[in-house]
């Protein structure tokens, strides 16, 4: 997942900033962000935009575009893409993985089930 984030999110993350007219030196650098943290916050439905820009570059935005920017529907139309890309890296691994275990398994061939002893093959106890 994390792979599949990292390779996506940060183009999708500038080019999101820079459509609603945040600079490119700011979009560059808040798109930077690990992916891990950019996930934990999609999962906890928190929109870290506000926290990352600051106030300072929100105010010098138009105010239809920093309300856009803050609104409950940015960040998770930002990152459906990028979470698509990183779901279908993880999928293909796992595909890969149980391929992998499935062939190792069929290869290692039927199990090897040693013989039970049978009571009349063990010497006779004498008991006095």
């Amino acid at each position: 997942m994390i792979v599949g984030l990292s390779a996506t999110l940060p183009h999708a993350l500038a080019t999101g900033l820079r459509a609603h007219g945040v600079s490119a030196h700011v979009a560059a650098r808040v798109s930077n962000l690990p992916p891990v943290s950019v996930l934990f916050a999609a999962f906890l439905g928190y929109n870290p935009a506000q926290r990352l820009l600051g106030p300072h570059v929100l105010a010098r935005l138009p105010a239809h575009s920093a309300a856009a920017i803050q609104g409950r529907a940015f960040f998770p139309h930002l990152m459906a893409a990028p979470f698509r890309s990183g779901l279908d890296e993880a999928f293909a691994f796992a595909i890969a993985a149980c391929l992998v275990a499935a062939l190792t398994s069929w290869w290692r061939g039927a199990p090897v089930v040693a013989p039970e002893e049978s009571a009349l093959d063990q010497p006779a106890v004498i008991r006095d």
